[in-house]
């Protein structure tokens, strides 16, 4: 500190011996007149190297200057003390001026330095053109993020950062705004391709800000590298098929004794029919007929148990999403067959209620299928210790979506699980996990639709879930 100031004071004494030296080389032609303006450089240096301290020092050792070459002349001759008069009070005001200069120099100084730390440490990349395209700045991390140097890319033009063909029509872009006003991405953003120094590509989220600025215009980009981001969301994906797949799993094990139960009874019919063409064989008079019919019976009954176990494999086979064209009340039917295996024994009473002629749905079959499934068997759980079992099972057209119902007669809802049964570890049931219903509306959404739970005025519960019908006509 004390450095700095002997530097200031000694840069206001310089300034006044070298108005010394001047003052002594005109002397000659001076005579007796103060002529202070040829001071007035020394005391501006003093000013703006140090402010008003300085400038007053350098003012007082001028008037002293001043003084010793004028000596009695200083006071006898009346425009020499107007002279002196004047220029020790533009002295000082000189120095406040310095000053206010100085301060608000080091403020300016002090904003962008501030400024440089915040565009050097912001995560998203920043980069400024101007309505000509040319770059006029490029942060830190638009150092890290595209691979080039400042000194690469200043004062060139941005299309530099892109691959073809937006390297090509980039300023035929930009041109076009100028023109029409139309606004594409500036103050809208989009995901956009950018290129690394090294020639690779990447998506990237670009949002654009517009300044004016002494009638020049400025456009600030904001870019955000989303190649992490996409990662994560194909890691995400990959995890929600992976737990969708263990529920279907977990479902198709709760399910396993109803299973066992349904294909013996093919595999039954199939044994008694093929003992009965057999024993109709060994008679004395076959009668050919009637060994047909059995025959026939037994391969119908083989259809039905490989049927059965097809429907299986397509439910718990773990394969990519895949969406088809599928009609609502098609998919629904099959769900039910494939949700009832067992049904019959706990007493449930199955009513269908369908529109009929519904228009198709784009989906992937496999997953809405579940999630008919899963509303199916809760609700004859939440019957099974109940009196009255009653299942009510449709599709129809309602404000131009397919809404499937599934209802029930069993418990119904208790108050303080309603407002949180979709979500996550959340369950009525006495050994559930809680995943079922969160599965089912991801499921739900993923497809455009909704879900909801409602009580049922009969008593019970009522699931009902949306899913948008295909357009057809619609180009992809």
């Amino acid at each position: 500190m004390s450095d700095h100031i002997w530097y200031r004071y000694g840069a206001a004494a310089a300034a006044a011996a070298l108005a010394l030296v001047l003052r002594a080389a005109l002397n000659p032609y001076l005579e007796d007149r103060s002529f202070t303006i040829i001071y007035l450089p020394a005391i501006v240096f003093a000013a703006f190297a140090g402010g008003r301290g300085p400038a007053s020092f350098a003012t007082l050792l001028c008037l002293v200057i001043s003084a010793t070459f004028l000596g009695k002349g200083l006071i006898t001759v009346s425009a020499n003390m107007i002279d002196i008069a004047a220029f020790a009070v533009i002295g000082p005001m000189l120095g406040f001026m310095g000053d206010r200069l100085r301060q608000e120099s080091e403020q300016a100084r002090y904003r962008q330095a501030h400024l440089q730390s915040i565009l050097d440490t912001v995560p998203e990349a920043m980069i400024v053109i101007d309505d000509k395209g040319i770059v006029r700045s490029f942060s830190a991390a638009a150092v890290r993020l595209f691979g080039w140097l400042p000194d690469d890319v200043v004062g060139r033009n941005v299309s530099k950062l892109m691959p073809q063909p937006y390297r090509a029509e980039h300023d035929r872009y930009i041109e076009r705004y100028l023109t029409t006003g139309e606004r594409r991405i500036i103050g809208i953003g989009r995901i956009v391709v950018g290129e690394r120094s090294d020639g690779s590509t990447f998506p990237m989220e670009l949002a654009v800000g517009e300044a004016n600025v002494r009638g020049e215009r400025f456009f600030t980009g904001f870019i955000r590298d989303l190649t992490e981001r996409r990662a994560q969301e194909r890691r995400l994906q990959e995890l929600q098929s992976e737990l969708v797949h263990v529920s279907r799993l977990t479902a198709m094990g709760e399910m396993a004794s109803s299973i066992a139960h349904e294909i013996n009874q093919p595999l039954s019919a199939i044994t008694n029919y093929m003992r009965g063409a057999k024993a109709l064989l060994a008679s004395d008079k076959p009668n050919a007929n009637r060994i047909g019919d059995a025959l026939e019976h037994a391969v119908q009954q083989a259809l039905r148990a490989g049927d059965i176990i097809k429907r299986l494999r397509e439910f718990v086979a773990k394969g990519e999403t895949q969406h088809s064209v599928e009609n609502p009340l098609t998919l629904l039917e099959e769900a039910v067959a494939l949700a009832l295996l067992g049904a019959k024994e706990q007493g449930v009473r199955v009513t269908m209620h369908s529109d009929r002629d519904l228009p198709s749905m784009v989906v992937d079959k496999i997953q809405i299928q579940q999630v008919a499934l899963n509303l199916i068997r809760n609700a004859i759980e939440a019957m099974a210790s109940c009196p009255r079992r009653e299942l009510t099972v449709g599709v129809s057209k309602v404000d131009g979506l397919a809404t499937f119902t599934v209802a029930d007669t069993g418990s119904g809802i208790s108050a303080d699980v309603a407002d949180r049964l979709f979500q996550p570890f959340v369950t009525t049931k006495e050994h559930g996990m809680g995943i079922g219903l969160s599965i089912c509306r991801t499921i739900v959404e993923s497809h455009g639709g909704h879900i909801v739970a409602q009580a049922n005025p009969g008593g019970g519960a009522i699931f009902q879930f949306t899913l948008p019908f295909a357009d057809l006509g619609e180009e992809t």
